[in-house]
């Protein structure tokens, strides 16, 4: 019969009946899992029981949370450090060791482990506006380059190594700096800058005690403020006019000063030959004079004769023209030796006339006796007819 039938009444299958039916008891729920429980664990069933086997259950469970926590505990205190670590041990905020690479265990909550790569190259970068030493502004930018080198020191020593490190350096940037004439730094100084400065700053982290081992310092820019960047601009192309120009001017006189030389060499070597072919031409004829001399006081006439022929040959001889005077005559007689010598120069090879000076003093000879003759013949013609 259903639960909504007629005449159902006060049936136990009806939910609004007021029947025995009730809501179930919590507490006996809780005494039936309590002695199941205590039944795993080597208590006792039963209502007599009930009270050994909760206490037996409390205290088992709470042995095993402790073996669990204990547990728990201990792995977490297992930890690797890698090749390129080290790790700096802490007790109660106190040294205790440093671990070198490998698997390593520490109680936890009481030990502190602080891993460090010790391989690892950091870096730094700095800019600084600061005064040289010919009280002139310039702007320096660095990167130092460095790694760490004793771990302790690193963790234990100083507070903050990298705020030490970035003091250190502004310190050894500014010492270097001041000591440099400005256009020592913004040129071929700069060099020079990163290795005083790498010593400097290595020596400032070792008195520290930092632990850390400068590796590089790099100078990355070096310029006047920006302020005065345009008149710095100006003041730099006009040093490299002036170099320019040096350049140029020093190019010339290299090219100029061995030419000039050469031809001073070349005039003085002219000039010492020159003497010394005046001199020996006037040591020469003053030796021909002497000849000469003896030879006029042997024979005067001969001599006086030859010289005028010689004195005659040395002027006429320069000459293409020729005069000749005949004795006895009245005709002076023209002897064209540039039309014959033309002549000569525009006849067919192997008829040509070599007109040198025998030639020509054989030639003038011919026609002078030839003058002679006919000169000599008319005169007698002239006395036959008287």
């Amino acid at each position: 019969m259903a639960w909504n039938e007629p005449g159902g009444g006060n049936k136990p299958n009806d939910p609004w009946g007021g029947g025995d039916q009730g809501p179930p008891d919590l507490d006996e729920a809780l005494r039936k899992l309590q002695q199941r429980l205590g039944g795993l664990f080597g208590g006792r069933r039963g209502g007599s029981g009930g009270g050994g086997g909760g206490g037996s259950l409390s205290g088992a469970m709470l042995g095993l949370v402790a073996a669990g926590l204990f547990v728990v505990w201990a792995l977490m205190g297992f930890y690797q450090v890698d090749e390129q670590e080290r790790a700096v041990v802490l007790r109660f905020g106190s040294y205790q060791s440093t671990a070198m690479p490998g698997l390593h265990w520490n109680p936890p909550l009481i030990d502190e482990v602080i891993k460090v790569n010790t391989t690892k190259v950091r870096s730094a970068s700095f800019r600084e506006v600061m005064l040289t030493q010919d009280e002139n502004i310039v702007e320096v930018r660095t990167s130092v380059q460095y790694v760490v080198d004793d771990v302790k020191s690193y963790v234990l020593e100083v507070r903050a190594p990298e705020n030490s490190l970035e003091q250190a350096a502004q310190s050894a940037l500014r010492h270097v700096v001041g000591g440099m004439t400005m256009d020592l730094v913004l040129t071929e100084g700069r060099a020079q800058i990163a290795q005083e400065m790498r010593d400097r700053l290595q020596a400032y982290t070792s008195a520290y005690g930092t632990g850390i081992r400068i590796s590089t310092v790099n100078v990355d820019e070096s310029k006047p403020p920006s302020q005065v960047q345009a008149a710095f601009d100006d003041v730099i192309k006009a040093r490299e006019d002036e170099e320019r120009v040096k350049n140029e001017a020093q190019s010339y006189a290299n090219g100029i000063v061995p030419e000039a030389r050469g031809r001073a060499q070349r005039t003085i070597e002219e000039a010492s030959a020159y003497r010394d072919q005046v001199i020996a031409r006037a040591e020469g004829e003053a030796e021909r004079f002497r000849q000469l001399l003896a030879e006029y006081r042997k024979a005067p006439e001969v001599t006086r004769e030859r010289l005028y022929i010689d004195a005659m040959q040395g002027v006429l001889g320069k000459t293409n023209k020729v005069m000749v005077d005949v004795e006895g005559g009245n005709n002076v007689m023209y002897l064209p030796l540039d039309k014959m010598a033309e002549r000569a120069a525009t006849m067919p090879r192997g008829r040509e006339i070599s007109l040198d000076s025998a030639t020509i003093r054989e030639l003038t000879d011919a026609v002078t006796e030839q003058l002679r003759r006919d000169a000599a013949a008319q005169q007698n013609r002239r006395g036959g007819g008287r």
